[in-house]
């Protein structure tokens, strides 16, 4: 027996939720004592700091009250929009959540022919377990739970940040520690809201359950699977509208302001200016925040399902059968005292500590985590326990799932800190890249992809060796649990994720509040720190994406009877071949519609520059309300086909091929989605630090390179602009369709293993 008993297990896992919530809470509070207000600005500064403060502020003009007002209407006016833009598309997708959930309930109910009678189980044929009708309506229930969820996280996420980016604006006035902590809190209420109401509704959902359920743990954890379907369906139309959002208005600004206007970056004559950073929100935070929500959604639900037909199980083994949502408890527990290092240990006092400091928490976290996960491991599990692995069960120690889950947390830091070395500035690749500018766009495009192709190497080899151990130690629940190590600390993840569109966002109005020059240096620094680190989390929901739906996919395979997937049946090679093709038609989606929403954009900013009397003078202001909504109503328009080809896809070829066709284009998916989509975010991450890097001037090299608006420059901004769907539209949505049509066929697997392949049972 395991020494944690079962009443500590209930009362740790929602303890550990109210913690993390409390803290995110206490961050907001502290975020809120930077004042938007005018008086309280001017007068708050000299007392808390005393004079050594106030010397400073003065130099930077604080008390200048036209540029607090001027940073409120800004910081109101990116808010409006976003919230705007959030409540159109949760309009849209709250029909397709209808849709689906009838869907969910129709299919998995006639499994049986909706009878109500108990069945024998599907694994343990000598025990009965309730009727499948049942089960169908519970799937449906989590599924619904899962996306409000996924939609609620990532609204409040996009309320944080825009609440915070014009106070970390104000507090950059103060020095560029003080921004940074503003910044980096707010990012923290986001991570923690995030990870801990994850595992409260999710922990909740299973008690609840539990009451009509009781002893068939089978059909509970089957039902909770629809958990993880909502949480990522949602991300997936939070993740493609808000990216098509952001990079049509960042492409049109970019291409009309920067290359043929010459004005620079952010500029409020700029009609797409608001537009662009209402954009960082939607798609950055909101589509973000609901991603990494979905990864964690589904690692634990795969887990729950393996776990139910194993020893934990059969045994009604409460402790045992949690452990996932233990790790995820201890992981809030752990990122907690990691944030504290940043806010309140360490203190960043110069630009240079900025980027260090972000990297210290990924390290920091993992060390900790590490530690956490050997202390729960020998807590909660028995000496030896047995894993389901299909069709047997396999003897596994409690120490082998540590390493399983340590694995995936140590993989998943090295995947970050590669992806770090092929997207900063600071490093040679990037640098390559930037000297590439010389003799124009093209070759610096040509070395853009090949870095991005070259990038995929190593996060590869440490993907396939995490699920070589894992896999070997304890079968499809270790690939499960080393998804769960890879987003244990998910908390810090998303807080240095956040930071860096709150940081983007803050630059954005210095330039347009007319701020002095030093503080948009300041903002800037913040910015390019944050620009590294958010590819460092896009790093991580590839890897953990690819981790995630493996062992979806076991879990799917193991539910749907298919004892084993052969390449070279004619049935599953079609599927591998099809499901490779996928990734690349849904980019293709996806970068089209960028390009189409970026096109109307380009041709509204040149019509308000060419139309508009005195607007390049700076005496008339631009029409902003215009582009944006361009960009919401091209990104609502542009959601639905890329996210139906994923959605009906498994359903599609469930149906009429059956679950070895299906079980091809899964693998074929996963292997061909992974590769483009590290290669896209990071091609399009270098892109845009090379700019940075002509841009901010820092070293010798960075200078012979030219000032903003130099041939060089230009070249720059033209790959920087290639790489913007990349890197946050195509990109980051392909992590989403390896992990939804995996969990979809999963939901779904008990209706595909009775009655599809339609098509083979006719010929």
């Amino acid at each position: 027996m395991a020494i944690l008993s079962e009443l500590a297990t209930e009362v740790f896992i929602p303890v550990a939720g109210i913690i993390g919530i409390a803290f995110a809470i206490v961050q907001w509070v502290l975020v809120s004592k930077v004042k938007l207000s005018p008086a309280a600005a001017a007068s708050g500064g000299n007392k808390n700091g005393g004079y050594g403060d106030y010397l400073i502020e003065e130099e930077e003009g604080l008390n200048d009250h036209n540029v607090v007002v001027k940073c409120a209407e800004i910081q109101n006016a990116i808010s409006e929009g976003a919230t705007s833009f959030l409540f159109t598309e949760y309009q849209y997708v709250g029909i397709f959540m209808s849709i689906f959930a009838v869907l969910i309930f129709l299919f998995l109910g006639s499994v049986e022919g909706f009878s109500t009678k108990s069945q024998p189980c599907t694994y343990s044929k000598d025990k009965t377990c309730k009727p499948a009708l049942f089960t169908a309506l519970f799937s449906t229930v989590s599924f619904l739970l899962g996306a409000i969820t996924s939609l609620v996280s990532g609204f409040l996420g996009m309320k944080i940040a825009t609440y915070a980016n014009a106070r970390t604006t104000l507090e950059a006035r103060k020095g560029v520690g003080k921004a940074f902590i503003v910044a980096f809190r707010s990012g923290a209420v986001m991570g923690f809201l995030l990870a801990s109401s994850g595992l409260v509704v999710l922990y909740i959902t299973i008690n609840l359950f539990k009451l009509y359920y009781g002893e068939d743990w089978e059909g509970l954890f089957e039902s909770i699977t629809g958990y993880g379907l909502g949480g990522s369906s949602m991300a997936l139309f939070g993740r493609v509208g808000g990216g098509i959002y952001t990079k049509a208005a960042d492409v049109g600004a970019d291409l009309v302001g920067k290359v043929e206007r010459n004005i620079p970056e952010d500029d409020p004559r700029n009609p797409a200016v608001i537009a662009d950073n209402v954009g960082d929100n939607v798609g950055d935070i909101a589509g973000m925040g609901s991603d990494l929500f979905g990864s964690y959604a589904e690692s634990s639900c795969a887990a729950l399902v393996v776990a139910s037909i194993s020893s934990f199980g059969i045994n009604h083994d409460f402790t045992g059968m949690c452990y996932p949502l233990l790790v995820s408890s201890v992981g809030i527990i752990v990122c907690l005292i990691t944030t504290l290092f940043a806010t309140d240990i360490f203190e960043v006092k110069a630009v240079n500590e900025i980027e260090p400091a972000l990297k210290k928490q990924l390290v920091i976290s993992t060390a900790l985590m590490t530690v956490g996960i050997a202390i729960i491991s020998w807590l909660a599990l028995p000496a030896k326990f047995t894993i389901y692995n299909f069709g047997t069960q396999k003897e596994v120690s409690n120490w082998g799932l540590f390493f399983c889950v340590a694995i995936g947390l140590w993989a998943g830091l090295i995947i970050g800190f590669v992806t770090e070395y092929y997207t900063s500035n600071a490093y040679s690749p990037v640098q390559d890249v930037a000297d590439s500018c010389r003799t124009g766009a093209a070759t610096n495009v040509i070395f853009g992809l090949a870095l991005g192709y070259k990038s995929v190497i190593i996060p590869i080899f440490a993907i396939a060796l995490s699920i070589y151990v894992s896999f070997s130690i304890a079968a499809m629940y270790g690939i499960a649990v080393a998804a769960l190590g890879m987003l244990s600390t998910i908390a810090t993840g998303l807080a240095i994720d956040a930071y860096g569109p709150i940081s983007d966002n803050a630059g954005g109005i210095a330039e347009m509040a007319g701020m002095s020059h030093r503080i948009r240096e300041r903002t800037d620094a913040l910015d390019a720190a944050g620009n590294t680190t958010a590819a460092i989390g896009k790093g991580f929901a590839i890897g953990s994406a690819a981790l995630v739906s493996l062992a979806l996919f076991g879990a799917f395979v193991s539910r749907a009877g298919v004892k084993v997937v052969d390449v070279l049946s004619p049935k599953v090679f079609i599927g591998l071949i099809v499901g490779a093709m996928l990734p690349y038609w849904f980019s293709a989606m996806t970068m089209k519609s960028v390009g189409s929403a970026a096109l109307k954009m380009v041709e509204e900013v040149r019509r308000q520059f060419n139309t508009i009397p005195g607007l390049m003078e700076g005496t008339a202001k631009p029409d902003y309300a215009t582009c944006v909504k361009i960009s919401t109503d091209a990104s609502i328009k542009e959601m639905i086909p890329p996210g139906a080809l994923v959605i009906l896809t498994p359903l599609i070829v469930g149906t009429l091929f059956g679950v070895e066709t299906l079980s091809g284009v899964l693998a074929g998916a996963l292997v061909s989605g992974v590769q483009i989509a590290i290669s896209a975010s990071n091609t399009g991450g270098a892109w845009d630090n090379a700019k940075k890097y002509i841009e901010a001037g820092a070293s010798e090299h960075a200078r012979t390179l030219g000032p903003k608006g130099s041939d060089c420059h230009k070249a720059a901004v033209i790959g920087d602009t290639i790489g913007d769907p990349l890197k946050d539209t195509s990109g980051p949505s392909l992590n989403i369709l390896i992990k939804l049509m995996a969990v979809e066929s999963l939901v779904f697997a008990p209706f595909f293993a009775t009655h599809g392949g339609l098509l083979f049972k006719l010929f």
